[in-house]
């Protein structure tokens, strides 16, 4: 049965043909023409500073001229740029931009708001906060700001920083009773040991802190800025990690425990925030998803040994291949520790799957039943699958990029916490900037945003062009999620079809997907018939690549399709899936420690984010395409080999 015509598509984008050309040109003339009559309306009494006559000064026009031809020479340059608006490209994470987001970005970039504080952007610092709000309701966070737990995010340049964040958040909550019992807080009810003290729930930390400020605002002023010097004395920020745990002998350097498919920014943060790279462990993977059996073996080992753990880290669609971690295990792996003792923060890495949320959730924030998600599609989700969604809600942290399935600009990447009250652990000072201590209104207080986030500066182009998107496709299955779900529909058809062409190409070339999808993004694992040399199959995906790679020295319209490519690796996989997979498509195993081989087996990855790759209008589907393409270059690569 066909898929039916969504007309609310059309409307999205600019469109791969440039089919909504005139509905961008009105909305940007309109809006450059108010910005001018913004201006112009400021201090209409005010006489312009630029005479009229200037138009036609000699020395206008020649910087008019050089204007223009650096704007041509870049346009020119830009041509040649990777066209990810075309149904033709299923490389990385990358598509057309939505239509709403792009005016949103474009119309602000004039009025140059800089969301470290509302001094410098009095709307756009607002509209960063509710940005955060609109993810933390698609999360299953709690979003109301009027109640004393409500969640908290921001937008950060991208999932790294968004992931540090994390990290810096949950060390900062690890380490705080540590130092209120250095300082030996009066009044207040602390652990009996450090041990217990660098163990406590994240809720229980939360209350200590409350406990705090509520003990420190009783005090006079003078008794209340010693006990602050005091603890603050104490705190891992301010005496460095090296002090921190010298002054606390019986805590070892606390691990960060991660998938090993996790992306390579956590290897970053451990390295920024000076805990080093030796305390991440990278976990085994069943299927390229989280071995929850893995973890539980390492947190019981950690507990035995007093090993402190920082973060769990689970990912909600792996960067390479689409793969959904179980967090509900990952929860239940929590839940196992604590009663050995043993506390950690959850932290999610949604940077690719996070707004597949869209489609878990009703209009009014309630969670969906797999039922309802899984009538609108073939296979989406397995039972893992939602259950993972649904237990979004009751992590610590989660990250997100509205720069990839939310298709706005980049750089735009989102951290959420799950309860806003620990961000006052984050909070720093600068009174050119900041002003008086914080607010008791949740969103007077974080429009002193730069106290709270890594960042100093930043676009506030980013957070109109996230709020209005959102406004015009709220968060949730019936809005945003018909786009989501269009692209988990491209997928369950990308796999059918790569099902079948298998079967085209018996004979020629074995071909197989190494795991089902759990999101949008599918994987092909190649070999020409006659080979078991895993080092001859990658050089066979690589020939295959070069052709859907993008190669700036040749015209753009030369390349067909345009794809990407990742590795599969036997520390990664596991013996059983390893042997799997080569078996498969007739590989030998033990051609994998073959020098030429480099120990990995290069595949084909599609990330299937165009809403357009089955054209209903007309009739086309690109997948098809794309799968008669590659047949053809598969075809001729192994006659080019034979002859």
């Amino acid at each position: 049965m066909p898929t039916p015509h969504d007309h609310t598509l059309d409307a999205c984008f600019l469109g791969p043909y440039g089919e909504n050309d005139t509905l961008l040109e009105k909305l940007l003339v309109e809006f450059q023409r108010d910005h001018v009559y913004w201006r112009r309306n400021f201090h209409p009494e005010d006489p312009p500073v630029i005479a009229t006559a200037a138009a036609h000064h000699p020395d206008y026009l020649a910087f008019e001229a050089r204007t223009r031809r650096e704007l041509h020479l870049l346009s020119a340059a830009l041509k040649k740029s990777v066209p990810f608006h075309s149904p033709r490209y299923i490389g990385h994470m990358a598509s057309d931009l939505l239509l709403p987001g792009l005016a949103a970005h474009m119309l602000t970039l004039p009025y140059n708001p800089n969301n470290v504080c509302e001094d410098a952007a009095p709307v756009t610092v607002e509209l960063e906060v509710k940005v955060g709000l609109q993810l933390a309701r698609m999360l299953g966070y709690p979003s109301d700001p009027a109640k004393p737990e409500c969640a908290f995010g921001h937008l950060t340049s991208g999932g790294t920083l968004a992931n540090y964040q994390a990290l810096r958040l949950a060390l900062a909550m690890k380490a705080f009773p540590v130092a209120l019992r250095a300082a030996r807080v009066p009044e207040l009810q602390l652990p009996d040991d450090d041990w217990q003290a660098f163990n406590l729930r994240q809720t229980e930390v939360i209350a200590l802190l409350e406990a705090w400020q509520h003990w420190l605002a009783a005090q006079s002023a003078d008794v209340a800025m010693d006990w602050r010097s005091r603890v603050e004395a104490e705190r891992i920020e301010q005496r460095g990690l090296s002090a921190f745990f010298a002054a606390h002998p019986r805590l070892q350097t606390p691990l960060v425990m991660a998938p090993i498919t996790a992306h390579y920014s956590w290897s970053k943060g451990l390295k920024l925030l000076g805990l080093g790279r030796d305390q991440l462990r990278l976990l085994p993977t069943q299927g390229m998803r989280l071995d929850a059996d893995a973890l539980q073996s390492a947190l019981d080992q950690c507990a035995k040994a007093r090993q402190p753990v920082l973060m769990c880290v689970a990912v909600l669609g792996s960067t390479e291949y689409g793969t959904v971690d179980p967090i509900h295990d990952v929860l239940a792996a929590r839940r196992q520790a604590r009663t050995w003792g043993l506390d950690f923060s959850v932290h999610v890495d949604a940077a690719w799957g996070g707004y597949l949320a869209t489609l878990f959730r009703n209009a009014d924030g309630s969670l969906r039943t797999h039922k309802e998600v899984a009538a609108e599609f073939t296979h989406f989700p397995s039972r893992e699958v939602h259950a993972a969604f649904a237990n979004l809600g009751d992590t610590d942290s989660v990250t997100v990029d509205p720069h990839k399935l939310g298709y706005l600009p980049y750089g735009t990447g989102a951290f959420i916490c799950r309860d806003h009250r620990a961000m006052a652990l984050l909070s720093e000072q600068a009174d050119y900037v900041f002003n008086g201590k914080a607010p008791a209104d949740y969103m007077t207080r974080y429009r002193s945003l730069g106290q709270y986030i890594p960042e100093g500066s930043k676009p506030g182009a980013a957070a109109a062009a996230a709020y209005v998107a959102h406004q015009v496709m709220p968060l949730d299955h019936a809005q945003f999620g018909r786009l989501t779900g269009a692209t988990i529909r491209a997928a369950e058809a990308f796999h059918v079809a790569a099902q079948r062409f298998a079967s085209q190409m018996a004979g020629c070339a074995h071909v197989i997907v190494p795991f089902e999808p759990d999101s949008n993004l599918v994987c092909l694992a190649l070999n020409p018939c006659g080979n078991a040399q895993v080092a001859e199959a990658n050089t066979f995906v690589q020939r295959l690549y070069d052709t859907l790679r993008c190669d700036p020295t040749r015209p753009l319209q030369m390349k067909e399709f345009f794809g990407s490519m990742t590795s599969l690796q036997p520390e990664r996989l596991g013996p059983a899936e390893t042997a799997r997979i080569l078996a498969a498509v007739g590989l030998d195993t033990a051609t994998l420690a073959d020098s030429q081989a480099e120990g990995r087996l290069l595949i084909l990855r599609h990330t299937l984010m165009n809403p357009y790759l089955i054209d209903t209008h007309n009739g086309i589907s690109y997948i098809d395409r794309y799968f008669e393409f590659l047949g053809g270059q598969i075809r001729a690569l192994t006659r080019a080999d034979a002859a």
